[in-house]
């Protein structure tokens, strides 16, 4: 599948600085390219960055197949159709799962890996609610702010419904549409099921950025993280959740940018 994605091109203030390799930023369940702009703008100090749209989300095609495994191998496509050598890839959420499996099945394409709040290891598909959020009709509603108040009877955080609707599109005939393939997300529950039954391990330089206070990172992850990621490093950002890169952004793009100037000295 060919994926839309927004490139950033490498810019550094230092006439003499010169990149240090490609960026790719995976984003997660329901997001999109759009979500990572602060971030994609931050990394294009250091070089260019591709922030990619993963199928049935964003620009890119909707499709009945939604798994881990076939986003790899969309990232693979990618990789090739641009010529791009060697990539430091960052993933968040589902697009770490993706990042990882693909890091692991392709030993030695990437150049660093970087994973925010996600470890190898089956998820559940705990969205029910967000899925019904996205999945009443969307005709007669005439703003924005009537689709949250719908939205609001399934999810109450504010944040997370702000977060979905960043997918959420207005035609140019006033009508609303998602952008998101809602339906097919719905019937893909068992993404994020049985990913990294193997016995590989990787040896490519990672670093796990992880929230403090996240829901989706637990004690016993560690060592399969140190298993399966054999050269890593983690860094834990106090208070934070699941959406560190917006919640806790400065000390977010501290860490991240520290971690790279450190590799590439």
């Amino acid at each position: 599948m060919k994926l839309s994605y927004k490139l950033y091109p490498f810019q550094n203030s230092d006439q003499n600085q010169k990149p240090i390799g490609d960026f790719i930023i995976l984003h997660g369940l329901f997001g999109s390219s759009k979500n990572w702009a602060t971030v994609a703008k931050y990394l294009s100090d250091f070089g260019p960055v591709y922030a990619v749209d993963q199928r049935n989300h964003g620009d890119s095609p909707h499709n009945e197949e939604h798994s881990i495994q076939v986003m790899a191998s969309d990232l693979e496509t990618f990789l090739k159709d641009l010529n791009i050598q060697n990539p430091i890839l960052l993933g968040h959420s589902m697009g770490g799962l993706v990042a990882m499996y693909f890091d692991l099945t392709h030993p030695g394409v990437l150049q660093k890996l970087i994973i925010q709040d996600i470890a190898p290891r089956t998820y559940p598909f705990a969205y029910e609610k967000e899925i019904q959020s996205m999945s009443f009709p969307l005709h007669g509603f005439t703003s924005r702010t009537e689709i949250d108040s719908e939205m609001a009877k399934y999810v109450h955080d504010t944040f997370i419904r702000q977060f979905l609707q960043m997918s959420l599109e207005r035609k140019e005939d006033g009508s609303y549409h998602w952008k998101l393939n809602v339906f097919g997300l719905d019937h893909a529950r068992r993404v994020f099921e049985d990913v990294f039954n193997f016995e590989n391990h990787s040896v490519t330089k990672t670093l796990f950025l992880l929230g403090g206070n996240s829901e989706y990172i637990r004690q016993s992850d560690y060592a399969e993280m140190d298993r399966l990621f054999q050269n890593n490093q983690k860094v834990t950002i106090p208070g934070g959740g699941h959406y560190i890169h917006f919640t806790h952004q400065k000390v977010y793009l501290e860490q991240l940018g520290n971690w790279l100037k450190n590799e590439f000295v």
